[in-house]
């Protein structure tokens, strides 16, 4: 597994994930989701995502998208 993917999995998972607090926790849970809407969009403009930059270190090779 890539780095791209390994990325999208890890941010579809949080999506996922916090969709189902805001439904069975607590309506505030939808921050979380407004949260991570927001970091995909920065790095797309940027290309910064601290979630990329954990997972280099952790030794995953880079895809096409963060170089």
């Amino acid at each position: 597994m890539n780095l791209d993917k390994a990325l999208l999995a890890f941010a579809g998972v949080m999506v996922l994930v916090s969709v189902a607090l805001t439904q069975w926790v607590h309506p505030n849970w939808m921050w979380l989701t407004i949260f991570i809407g927001a970091n995909l969009v920065q790095a797309s403009f940027t290309g910064f995502c601290p979630a990329a930059m954990i997972f280099k270190k952790l030794g995953l090779k880079s895809g096409c998208a963060f170089q």
